[in-house]
């Protein structure tokens, strides 16, 4: 099932998308895509709905952040080998994480507003993930238990704030509007397996990233399990899983966002973002 979320930032309400790829309104039935509806059984709950019989939703609205209260927003950094060493850092022995603040998420269309003085603007396409059920020391094998979804995601960067100022990642990623997520939550029935998702980011129509989830060195069943030895997950937390090569700041020369810019990302069933820059 493919789950989202519509409407003006801050009254967003409800809603799936059909078999035909239209949106249908569930806010009759589902007061917002709470942590709480994101358990097992809500879910088969939902995917029993007939969504033929709701209204159909305007495709021309705003989609927001397909679920509402997060409470947690976790990174993973150098997840992909060519990554790394176009970052000209060694390959991790165990995941690389870093946090990101809740209020960077924002929808997958939004338009991603440069700080003052930004300098490293930079993209990311990653795959992103929203547990289900709270996720204390889990084994790996039992790690995609855990798992609500998944969904495509944008780890917005300002590289100067991220490396040069202090050394904690988080500053360069924290901004408003650093972190789009969307368009849908695809329920884990839709994707079995996350790794063998293929992913493309463009700017201002040309490819920067092109890769697969196949190069991951940590494997989202690995990460949801590292994670949950030393936090607890809780329904709702959005996890990005790392980027794959093809950054600005690896470019020779580098390039970094401007003012106008236009980023469009895809992923395998998991939908397409645009966001301007400004």
């Amino acid at each position: 099932m493919k789950l989202l979320r519509y409407g003006p930032a801050g009254q967003e309400k409800a809603g799936a998308l059909d078999a035909q790829g239209r949106m249908r309104d569930l806010s009759l039935l589902v007061p917002d895509l709470t942590p709480e509806w994101l358990a097992p059984e809500r879910l088969r709950a939902l995917t029993a709905i007939d969504l033929q019989k709701l209204p159909l939703v305007d495709e021309s609205v705003r989609i927001g952040v397909p679920v509402a209260g997060s409470r947690q927003f976790v990174a993973i950094g150098l997840n992909y080998r060519k990554h790394a060493e176009e970052a000209g850092m060694e390959i991790p022995k165990e995941p690389v994480i870093f946090t990101k603040a809740i209020t960077s998420l924002s929808g997958p269309n939004d338009d991603i507003v440069l700080p003052d003085g930004a300098q490293e603007g930079d993209w990311e396409i990653e795959l992103g993930l929203i547990i289900g059920t709270k996720a204390q020391k889990v084994p790996v094998e039992k790690a995609l238990e855990h798992v609500a979804g998944y969904c495509l995601a944008n780890d917005v960067s300002e590289r100067n704030w991220q490396a040069k100022r202090g050394g904690q990642w988080s500053k360069g990623k924290s901004f408003d509007t650093f972190g789009p997520i969307g368009p849908w939550l695809v329920t884990t029935d839709e994707i079995p397996d996350p790794q063998v998702l293929e992913m493309e980011l463009k700017v201002n129509g040309e490819t920067r990233q092109k890769s697969t989830t196949a190069d991951m060195i940590f494997p989202v069943a690995q990460i949801v399990s590292h994670l949950s030895q030393f936090m607890t997950l809780l329904p709702g937390d959005v996890i990005i899983t790392g980027t794959p090569s093809g950054v600005g700041l690896g470019m020779k020369p580098q390039q970094f966002l401007k003012k106008g810019d236009v980023i469009t990302l895809r992923m395998d069933q998991l939908g397409a973002q645009t966001q301007k820059v400004v």
